[in-house]
């Protein structure tokens, strides 16, 4: 691969009738980098990923995966990447062995090699013992552990995880973390992943945030959320409208409604909050005080928060026609 990056993305765009999934995304990942794609479910996250990942071609632009282009070398690409979808496909009638044998006839993983790496990658995720076990009855947690552990088998050079801990509880959730973490250190390879959980892009190098299908920034947590450069504060009252114009008036601050609460961002958040109960004449119910996170840099980019996004994006894709078609002849 020379230094050629991992993932190298040039004026991606994917079209779906009158839909833009990707509009003109531009990005590269290095060798050996955790990149999160964050964004609201109906983003463009998916798409890219399944672009990247030869399961979609794209309609402009062009992207390369381990140094081979995705639309005219998509074998070459499928050799070199491991894939855990967002739903499951794992065949749950077969035990976990099985399903990581019937994995490695089909990437051609040697025999004699095969066995030594079935077992390196089911005690990765601790799933040894449970080997012989049908998958039907795992957990949500172990089936994800054991996905990704099959997305390892053939020792790829990225691996992509598409909402690797979607539906999962936040402690299996924490679980799957210190896997991936592991399985990336001792594999040395480069992890892409799809998320709209804010806390999870933590753990990556760097993030692209993602809304409409255009890229809004990208840079590493820390940059991100400091670039925000103020503490975030919410208050509920008795009269939130009231209070939010009383804001803009008095304070010369500019709020606004996410989550049914008032959000305000201010510099010195804790010598702030006096402020307000001294010259809100609204009764304030509760205040709470945040230092900046990657849900306040989506909103500082895009003027609102993914939980408010997603709403919206499903109220988009609703209304669209060819969406509705679409379901209709699904049903």
């Amino acid at each position: 691969m020379n230094d050629e990056p991992a993932v190298l993305v040039e004026r991606l765009g994917k079209v779906f009738d009158d839909i833009t999934a990707v509009d003109d995304v531009s990005f590269d990942v290095p060798v050996g980098e955790s990149f999160g794609f964050l964004g609201p479910n109906g983003a463009g996250k998916s798409t890219t990923i399944n672009i990247l990942c030869t399961l979609l071609r794209p309609t402009t632009g062009a992207a390369r995966v381990a140094a081979f282009d995705v639309a005219s070398h998509p074998a070459d690409v499928r050799r070199h990447i491991g894939l855990v979808f967002q739903d499951s496909t794992l065949d749950e009638y077969l035990t976990a062995e099985e399903n990581l044998r019937f994995h490695a006839e089909l990437y051609g993983v040697p025999r004699d090699l095969a066995e030594d790496r079935l077992r390196d990658v089911l005690e990765m995720v601790e799933l040894w013992e449970r080997r012989r076990s049908v998958v039907s009855t795992y957990s949500g947690g172990m089936k994800r552990r054991l996905e990704i552990a099959r997305g390892l088998l053939h020792s790829p050079r990225v691996l992509f995880l598409d909402e690797p801990t979607v539906g999962l509880d936040p402690q299996t959730r924490a679980h799957i973390w210190n896997y991936i973490e592991e399985l990336r250190r001792r594999e040395s390879i480069t992890i892409f992943l799809t998320t709209h959980y804010m806390d999870e892009p933590e753990h990556c190098d760097r993030i692209a945030i993602i809304d409409h299908g255009r890229i809004v920034a990208i840079d590493t947590p820390e940059v991100l959320k400091s670039s925000v450069g103020r503490d975030r504060i919410e208050l509920r009252t008795e009269d939130d409208t009231a209070a939010m114009a009383e804001l803009r008036d008095r304070l010369g601050l500019e709020p606004t409604m996410a989550e049914g609460a008032v959000r305000i961002y201010v510099p010195n958040g804790d010598r702030f909050i006096p402020t307000l109960f001294a010259d809100l004449s609204v009764p304030i119910l509760s205040v709470s005080l945040a230092q900046p996170t990657l849900d306040d840099v989506f909103m500082s980019y895009t003027g609102r928060t993914i939980r408010d996004s997603e709403a919206s994006n499903a109220e988009r894709l609703a209304s669209n026609p060819f969406i509705r078609r679409r379901m209709g002849a699904r049903r």
